[in-house]
C-alpha cells in the first residue's frame, strides 16, 4: 500500500469516529512522537547514543541474539 493511500484512509479513519476516547489516543500518540526527548537524556546518555550511532554508520552491528547471548539472556 502507497503512504498516500494510508494517510487518507487513516484521515477518514479519524473523521468518521465519533468516539473521543479514540481521538483523545491518537492525539496523544502523534505529541509523544514529535516531542524530542534529546534535552532529557542525561549526557552520559547523549555520548552513549552518539558512540552507538558512529559504530553502526561504521558497520559495527552485533545481531539481537549475539547481543542477548552476551548477556546470558
Amino acid at each position: 500500500m502507497q503512504i498516500e493511500t494510508s494517510k487518507i484512509q487513516l484521515v477518514k479513519t479519524i473523521l468518521d469516529s465519533e468516539d473521543e476516547e479514540f481521538i483523545s489516543r491518537l492525539v496523544d500518540f502523534v505529541k509523544n512522537e514529535t516531542d524530542d526527548f534529546w534535552p532529557e537524556l542525561t549526557a552520559e546518555q547523549q555520548e552513549d547514543l552518539k558512540k552507538g550511532i558512529a559504530q553502526l554508520d561504521q558497520g559495527k552491528r552485533k545481531s539481537y541474539r549475539e547481543v542477548t547471548d552476551r548477556l546470558g539472556n
